[in-house]
């Protein structure tokens, strides 16, 4: 039976020739994927690769998380003002309680 030094010692051995094996592929990947580009004339843009980059392209991102909204609902006699989202402001709430209707505020 092999000692724990011993099975420590193959486990390294192994896990470099591992890395060894995937930076071999992955460079013949990389050769092979130059050699088609050329071949059928194709950029990183072609790819959807912005700027030549390496990696997974992207999807375009939505808008940011706290962006600025335009203004749906406006106050004319404050100038107060609400996106529509979230909940709604206490100048309209207290508005909407005094019966005017809330198209009366639409931008």
């Amino acid at each position: 039976m092999s000692s724990l030094a011993e099975l420590i010692a193959q486990k390294a051995a192994l896990e470099k020739r591992i890395a060894e094996a995937q930076d071999h592929e992955r460079a013949a990947a990389i050769a092979q994927i130059k050699h088609l580009m050329t071949q059928h004339g194709l950029s990183p843009a072609d790819l959807g690769i912005k700027g030549g980059a390496a990696g997974p392209a992207r999807a375009k991102a939505g808008p940011r998380k706290g962006s600025k909204v335009p203004a749906k609902y406006r106050d004319p006699a404050t100038g107060n003002a609400w996106s529509g989202r979230g909940l709604q402001p206490k100048w309209l709430q207290a508005a909407l309680a005094q019966g005017r209707q809330l198209s009366e505020f639409a931008v």
